[in-house]
């Protein structure tokens, strides 16, 4: 995983509501476990229509949002079934950052164990960064995990986030990479108990 902490980018609005991990990759696209190459399937029903061309009005594929690293999300972004391929196409596709007034707890929770950063905001909040992307594309959102903060022009708002995803994001580790920073101590504490000796914890 790459580290995040804090990076600056333009937004991609997607102000629907209720947006489905079947939306966000849709079932026939599942068949695989490898992460690489999931972003060319991202939104896929949305992004293309029944021939297979982009759909110019997506907000994915309009120019001005080429290459942005923030999402900026209707409500409930994610609901629907558990599936982590929701979080591995954003991820692959090249966000970083998911900004929303709410999430599907499962696709909050899967997002911070595949780096994906899901910010939390109030709707007025929301509403007001759908705003100034709608007018104005060329402006950055500001996200800085350390101090927990999205910043805009002429505001910024504090999000929420659990202490330990927290510094698993900013390590760049998951869950697993996380205890294995301590291998050297679980492998001294292993002989120790082993040779029946007085363990060593510090």
């Amino acid at each position: 995983m790459h580290r995040i902490e804090t990076f600056a980018s333009r937004a991609v609005p997607l102000p629907t509501n209720d947006i489905d991990t079947d939306q966000i990759i849709p079932a026939r696209f599942l068949k695989g476990t490898e992460r690489a190459g999931l972003g060319t399937c991202l939104f896929a029903d949305l992004r293309f229509d029944s021939s297979g061309s982009p759909v110019p009005t997506f907000s994915l594929n309009r120019p001005e949002h080429q290459g942005a690293q923030i999402l900026l999300a209707g409500g409930n972004f994610g609901c629907g079934s558990s599936r982590e391929h929701a979080a591995w196409a954003l991820t692959d596709f090249g966000f970083r950052a998911v900004v929303s007034s709410s999430f599907a707890d499962i696709f909050y929770n899967n997002a911070l164990k595949n780096g994906l950063l899901p910010v939390v905001v109030d709707k007025e909040t929301q509403g007001t960064l759908f705003t100034m992307v709608e007018m104005h594309p060329e402006e950055e959102l500001t996200i800085d995990l350390p101090r927990q903060e999205i910043r805009w022009p002429g505001g910024s708002r504090s999000f929420p986030i659990d202490r330990f995803a927290k510094t698993c994001l900013l390590n760049g580790v998951d869950e697993l990479g996380y205890i294995m920073g301590f291998s050297d101590a679980i492998d001294r504490y292993e002989l120790q108990h082993e040779e029946g000796g007085e363990v060593d914890e510090s």
